[in-house]
């Protein structure tokens, strides 16, 4: 692979086992997998779902339900708050596939009644404690009065979830209490006023097993993993599906540090907090490994202290710092991959062929 600037590589055996391994949990747990596809915003890759007979995939706006139903994915939910805004491009879409929106208003239900003339779907979105959308669950007779909403056009289909909060987590007896709590407060709303439950996020489904109590799981970046996951216990570094190859373009030996070419505009500036052997914390933007002829390896070398635009900076030990020259390329798994994803015009795989992604209009 002859590789000049910042390139996301893909591992597809690896995205491929990730997959299987989480349809295996969903099928275990009698659950529908409709994966969350904002991760990898890509129709080759939606392919791979589609291929192990996935046929509902999760979105996080319009204009990804239009992408994605431009490749036949005709069963979709935008797991995003119905924006009033778009109300004509919701009711196209709604006309060409099964849709599904989120309210979490009587006001935006009341829009959706009067401005929507195809059949759609609507789940009821609840914070089961992340904070950032959604209806406190105590609030019931606000959930009636949007259960009780649904007509033969605008039709109510349940409660859908994201437990964000658990990315905070570093240990499974934070991930499982916010599930019992998740699992207690959505189970008494399906059985007070009907639904479904669709829930899912990738720390808690790929850490708990039974998920018996929803009726879908909706994970999404579990297909590529990334070092923050690593990090909660969600996957090991062989599960991560993704590293961005990047070119030295400079080494300061006096300091231990190499310049890469990618910086935040390919990586974002997401990181995570770590300590170093002695106990002093530093930032993580991800992680240096080698490459190889047909990917990478697993083992971590360097760490990415910062970045700016286009560059990064890698610490590496002194024997390590010896190893490499300006010139060479090396792999940095992201610590989130998600953003990263977003960040590319494409990506390529680790046999050399170009993934083409979604690109913003």
């Amino acid at each position: 692979m002859e590789i000049k600037t910042p390139t996301l590589l893909v591992d597809k055996e690896k995205a491929i086992g990730n997959i299987q391994g989480m349809l295996d949990k969903a099928q275990k747990s009698n659950a529908q997998l409709r994966p969350h596809f904002k991760t990898h915003f890509s129709t080759e890759i939606g392919n791979w779902f589609r291929d192990l007979g996935i046929k509902k995939c999760t979105v996080s706006s319009v204009s990804m339900a239009n992408y994605f139903a431009n490749q036949g994915w005709d069963d979709i939910t935008i797991a995003f708050p119905y924006n009033l805004l778009e109300h004509e491009e919701i009711n196209r879409l709604a006309n060409q596939v099964s849709l599904n929106v989120l309210i979490e208003s009587i006001e935006s239900l009341g829009h959706l009644k009067e401005h929507i003339k195809s059949e759609i779907g609507y789940f009821i979105k609840i914070d089961v404690g992340t904070h950032r959308t959604g209806i406190d669950p105590r609030k019931e007779d606000l959930i009636s009065d949007l259960v009780k909403g649904s007509n033969d056009i605008i039709r109510f289909k349940g409660y859908l979830s994201h437990a964000g909060h658990t990315y905070g987590c570093r240990d499974l007896d934070s991930i499982q209490w916010i599930f019992d709590g998740s699992v207690k407060v959505l189970s008494e709303l399906k059985s007070k006023f009907g639904g479904i439950i669709s829930y899912g996020d990738t720390p808690t489904a790929s850490l708990i097993d039974d998920f018996s109590f929803c009726d879908e799981m909706r994970p999404g970046n579990f297909v590529f993993y990334d070092w923050m996951q690593h990090q909660i216990g969600s996957c090991t570094t062989d599960q991560i599906a993704v590293c961005l190859a990047c070119p030295i373009v400079a080494i300061h030996k006096d300091r231990n540090e190499i310049v890469v070419y990618g910086g935040a505009v390919h990586l974002s500036k997401e990181m995570v907090l770590e300590k170093d052997i002695v106990g002093r914390e530093h930032k993580c933007f991800g992680k240096m490994v080698r490459l190889t002829e047909s990917g990478w390896q697993t083992k971590v070398f360097g760490n990415v202290e910062r970045l700016s635009q286009e560059h990064g900076i890698i610490k590496l030990s002194d024997e390590e710092i010896a190893h490499v020259k300006v010139g060479d390329t090396i792999g940095i798994l992201p610590v989130h991959s998600c953003l990263t994803a977003d960040l590319q015009g494409h990506y390529l795989s680790t046999t050399g062929d170009r993934i083409e992604k979604m690109t913003k209009q």
